[in-house]
This record gives C-alpha cells, sequence and structure tokens, in this order.
C-alpha cells in the first residue's frame, strides 16, 4: 500500500531524512516509533505532498505521490483538526466538501463516518461540548470521510485520560478489521505494541530495526528482565555480573537481562546476603528493545 524507497530530505546542513525505506502492507497497522526530530513529521508531510523529498521515491497504491495521491490518504493530525463551533456533521460535511465529494455522496459518508467512530448520536453536537476522546474520534472521522486507502495517525491518543486512550485504541482496531492500513506514529510504546503488526524504530532519519515485536525481540539476547530494588546496587550489579546477567538502566530501574528462565527462588539465591528490597520479573518488551537500539544506534 505505503512504499519509501532510499527517500533523503535535508533542511540547509541538517540531514532529516538517509535513505529511509519502508513498506506498509495493505490492511496492517505499522508503528513509526522515535523520538522527536527523528524525521517522522517529515517523512509524514512527503507521503501527503506537502513536502519535496531532495531524492528518493514514495507511492501509494502503486501511483508516486502527487496531487492525485491525496485522494488516497486520509490523516488524522496530533492537533484536532476541527472548528469548535460547528456540530460534528458540520465538520465532516466541510471536510467532504474539500475532498470533493457531492451532496449525495456527502451525505453518505459523513453518516458512515460518524458510525465509524461510534458519534453518530452526536451528529448535531458542536464539537465544543465533546470530551476529549470523542474530539479525538471525531479528528479520526474526518480521516475516513472520503474512504482513503491509507490512513495516518499521528499520535492519536497523546493527551487523553486512559478510558479514552482505551476507547481510540479499540477504534484503531475496528477500523484494522475492516481492512484499513494504517501507518501510526506514537511515543506510547505499550500503544505500538498493542496495535501494531509491525514496527520501525527511527533515529536520524533512518530505520534502525523493523519487524514485529517477536523478530525486534532477537535484538536483545534475554529470556526476561529483571527488576531489582536495593540500596547495594554495586553490590547487586558485581554479583549479577558473575552470574552471567547483563546488568542494564530503564530510567531509575536497575534491570538485568536473564539469557534463560530461572525459578524465583533460583533468583534470589543469586543475591544471597544483599540487602533487596524487591524483585520483579518482566518479559522483553518493546520498551526494552527501543532504548536498547536508540542508545546504540
Amino acid at each position: 500500500m505505503l512504499s519509501i524507497e532510499k527517500l533523503n530530505k535535508s533542511y540547509g546542513k541538517r540531514q532529516v531524512l538517509q535513505d529511509l525505506t519502508l513498506y506498509v502492507a495493505p490492511g496492517e497497522i505499522y508503528g513509526l516509533l522515535g523520538a522527536n526530530g527523528a524525521g517522522k513529521t517529515t517523512t509524514i508531510n512527503i507521503i501527503c505532498n506537502l513536502l519535496q523529498a531532495d531524492s528518493g521515491t514514495v507511492t501509494i497504491n502503486h501511483q508516486q505521490v502527487s496531487e492525485t495521491t491525496k485522494n488516497f490518504i486520509g490523516i488524522a493530525p496530533q492537533e484536532n483538526l476541527l472548528y469548535k463551533g460547528l456540530s460534528c456533521e458540520e465538520n465532516l460535511k466541510f471536510f467532504a466538501k474539500i475532498y470533493g465529494l457531492d451532496r449525495v455522496k456527502r451525505q453518505q459518508r459523513v453518516k458512515a463516518a460518524l458510525a465509524a467512530v461510534n458519534l453518530l448520536d452526536r451528529a448535531k453536537s458542536p464539537v465544543e461540548t465533546l470530551s476529549g476522546g470523542m474530539q479525538r474520534r471525531l479528528n479520526i472521522a474526518v480521516a475516513l470521510v472520503h474512504q482513503p486507502k491509507l490512513i495516518i495517525l499521528d499520535e492519536p491518543t497523546t493527551g487523553l485520560d486512559i478510558e479514552a486512550r482505551y476507547e481510540i485504541w479499540e477504534l484503531i482496531k475496528q477500523l484494522k478489521n475492516q481492512g484499513m492500513t494504517i501507518l501510526l506514529t506514537t511515543h506510547l510504546l505499550d500503544e505500538a505494541e498493542r496495535l501494531c503488526n509491525r514496527i520501525g524504530i527511527l533515529k536520524n532519519g533512518c530505520i534502525l530495526a523493523e519487524g514485529c515485536l517477536e523478530d525486534l525481540r532477537s535484538y536483545i539476547p534475554a529470556k526476561e528482565i529483571l527488576i531489582v530494588q536495593t540500596d547495594e546496587e554495586e553490590e547487586a550489579i558485581a554479583r549479577a555480573i558473575a552470574c552471567g546477567f547483563t546488568p542494564r538502566r530503564y530510567g531509575n530501574d536497575l534491570a538485568f537481562w536473564l539469557s534463560e528462565h530461572l525459578e524465583l527462588k533460583e533468583i534470589i539465591a543469586q543475591f544471597d546476603g544483599i540487602a533487596i528490597d524487591s524483585i520483579s520479573r518482566q518479559p522483553v518488551r518493546l520498551e526494552h528493545i527501543y532504548m536498547e537500539l536508540i542508545q546504540a544506534g
């Protein structure tokens, strides 16, 4: 559905994209992860034909990006594209008209888009009366109203409370189940882990690693992660290294990679004589993979 080949873009002497290559298959959710400045926004702008690349190619539905391909794309940016004094229905009719839909199609598509985001009962409600989660769902409806082949969701749950976040996650899953192709950018690694079929980790304008979560786990040679809380960290690290555990820091957490699954009593025995406040075990998660790749890349 979306193919990006050796994309390059510089602003003056600063190169933002460096031979960026990725492919999003029809019907999948592809998560594009990276810190601010990694090149995500530049990539989206080029896909949407809002910015010209220095070199490389972008094709959508086998057509090179141009004015024509704009109708293949629906985008829900991080900042809602909504007029708060207008109703949900009026907002969607406005954007449907921009996409060139005639009156009959506008009526049909507006109703379908509202139904898709579960806001049909709020069609006449002014946007300003909606909750933050409802406004974000309506923002996604704007991206859907012209029935695009590819939807770009840029940080779709930023700033939402956990209940609204779950609502958006369920909506994204429903869109995927309906066959929609989705390019998702997010800083929430658990969001990417829950939703994405494949993930690309972007740094300095190029993909460091790409694949499903199981593929990405191969970048960390560990069966599980051990989180240890202790005031005797130096002693714990020395003991762990002697036992073949690999020490790491995740924020304030002292962690160790375990190359094999051990019984809890075996783990505790390795730290005998050291005052341990708590020990917890975690599977290798996207946050561990992401930190390892970003810090090493």
